[in-house]
């Protein structure tokens, strides 16, 4: 799983959404915290109680190597379920990366810790610490499910989901597709059109 989520992850989250068929796109602008930063990993699915990150600090105690930390509340909001103290368990436990369907906080030091960090909002915002939640359920972001062991790639962008039985025929959908592509590219850099390639003009002047 490690070597086939750092494929997804290197290909990046545009040709799986392609490759898998358009899958599901976690519909909403977010903030990458880490400028450059490509993840993907199998999910670990969180559903904390509203503003409250009691859960978040369950799922970093048990969290796996290599999983995407997939962080919830029953209704999306600016209230900050991670900073810098959370980010450095999570990435000494070897969290992949974290999907905060809320906010974070520490910004300035969550950048330069290097987690991997994609958010809805970053505000200042602190969260409760009282109402136990979920670990392991279905969870919703943005109209997308996700379900524990669903793989979630993450990139500049945007994030996508990839069914857990699916990874590996979509990998190897994502690979033909990437070689298709070079190939075209090269065809492109010597002068030749999409719109010609692809059949555009024909469907156009028909």
């Amino acid at each position: 799983m490690i070597v086939l989520c750092g494929e997804l992850a290197r290909l990046g989250s545009a040709t799986v959404h392609e490759a898998a068929g358009r899958a599901a796109v976690i519909d909403v602008p977010l903030i990458q915290v880490v400028p450059g930063s490509r993840a993907a990993g199998p999910a670990r699915t969180v559903r904390c109680g509203q503003d409250d990150n009691l859960m978040v600090h369950a799922a970093v105690a048990e969290a796996e190597p290599g999983e995407v930390l997939v962080l919830t509340m029953p209704e999306p909001r600016p209230v900050a379920l991670v900073g810098e103290l959370l980010a450095t368990q999570a990435k000494v436990a070897g969290v992949s990366a974290l999907l905060v369907d809320a906010a974070v906080r520490d910004v300035e030091e969550l950048r330069p810790l290097g987690l991997p960090i994609w958010t809805r909002y970053v505000r200042v915002t602190g969260a409760d610490k009282k109402t136990p939640g979920t670990i392991g359920e279905p969870v919703e972001v943005a109209g997308a499910r996700i379900r524990q062991g669903d793989v979630v790639v993450l990139d500049a962008d945007g994030a996508v989901v990839v069914e857990r039985e699916r990874a590996e025929e979509v990998l190897a959908s994502a690979l033909a597709r990437e070689e298709r592509e070079r190939a075209k590219r090269a065809q492109l850099e010597a002068g030749e059109l999409s719109y010609d390639l692809d059949g555009l003009r024909r469907i156009v002047e028909s």
